[in-house]
């Protein structure tokens, strides 16, 4: 398993730690999006394999599991994706929660999964400690940025750093984490696009 950390002076001092769990064959995905994120948050991790025993082995770190979260992966209810927030809590019973502010201010991190569709469900199903987190469900606003570049199954399947902006905007207190971590997004769009002349591959 690779681990990548971020220790340079110059990034973005986030207060809620992002954990990214990689499928091993999203590492050679030319548009990933993760390294990105990890070089945009000083507090941020990304970890590469399929399984690890606990949150506190893939962190490297002693961690309380209930105060942390990871963006859901399995079947939400349709009543809960009509919901109008961005960024919704379940609970147990699949149903956002009517008030989550609390259990979110105290929230020390998140654990985001990095890879296709499938590649993720993998992940997900080979670390049950994910269970053990509360569980957040993006409802994002508008279809994924990359969606022209990378095709994603799901409307709400954003690539790996426009979940970790769209989490970050609810999560920390000013916008600063969120808007560095898109900027960093249009960086990634803009070097993809071919330039005038230039053939499409695919």
């Amino acid at each position: 398993m690779s681990q990548t950390g971020n220790s340079e002076a110059g990034v973005i001092d986030n207060r809620v730690f992002v954990l990214i769990l990689q499928h091993p064959h999203e590492k050679r995905e030319p548009l990933a999006t993760a390294p990105a994120v990890v070089a945009t948050l000083r507090h941020a991790k990304l970890v590469t394999g399929l399984s690890w025993p606990n949150l506190a082995r893939a962190l490297g770190r002693d961690a309380e599991p209930r105060r942390w979260a990871a963006l859901y992966l399995g079947s939400v209810r349709p009543a809960a994706l009509a919901d109008r927030r961005e960024l919704m809590l379940l609970g147990r019973d699949g149903q956002p929660i009517a008030d989550p502010a609390p259990i979110l201010r105290g929230l020390d991190g998140i654990v985001l999964i990095d890879g296709t569709w499938s590649q993720a469900k993998t992940l997900w199903w080979r670390n049950p400690w994910l269970l053990k987190l509360h569980r957040l469900v993006l409802n994002p606003p508008r279809p994924a940025r990359l969606g022209k570049l990378r095709r994603e199954p799901r409307r709400e399947a954003l690539s790996t750093l426009e979940a970790a902006a769209l989490a970050l905007r609810h999560l920390e207190t000013g916008p600063t984490a969120a808007e560095a971590l898109l900027a960093a997004l249009g960086d990634i769009i803009a070097a993809a696009r071919p330039t005038p002349g230039q053939p499409v591959s695919g």
